[in-house]
């Protein structure tokens, strides 16, 4: 069964950054929890998190770029994932 995801809104999108704030590495924590929220993080959300956190759009894109699980878009019905890692192929 898919996951059901709630539509983006930047008002939600405020109130889920406004929880993790206060946590340590809260610039992780709030992409998990977007995506958790919305089924990826959406484009506006970007400088939301940055503006919150006191960073530069750049670390936070360059964050969200650096994690490879996370979307700019939702995900399609069935997702692949293929490792190429030596340890993957062990």
């Amino acid at each position: 069964m898919m996951p059901v995801y709630e539509p983006w809104g930047a008002k939600r999108g405020a109130e889920i950054i406004a929880e993790h704030t206060h946590l340590e590495g809260a610039t992780l924590v709030i992409l998990h929890a977007l995506q958790e929220a919305f089924g990826y993080v959406p484009e506006p959300a970007i400088p939301m998190v940055a503006q919150a956190l006191n960073l530069s759009r750049a670390e936070v894109h360059g964050v969200f770029t650096f994690y490879h699980d996370f979307r700019h878009k939702p995900a399609g019905k069935h997702v692949l994932k293929l490792c190429r890692a030596e340890a993957c192929q062990a």
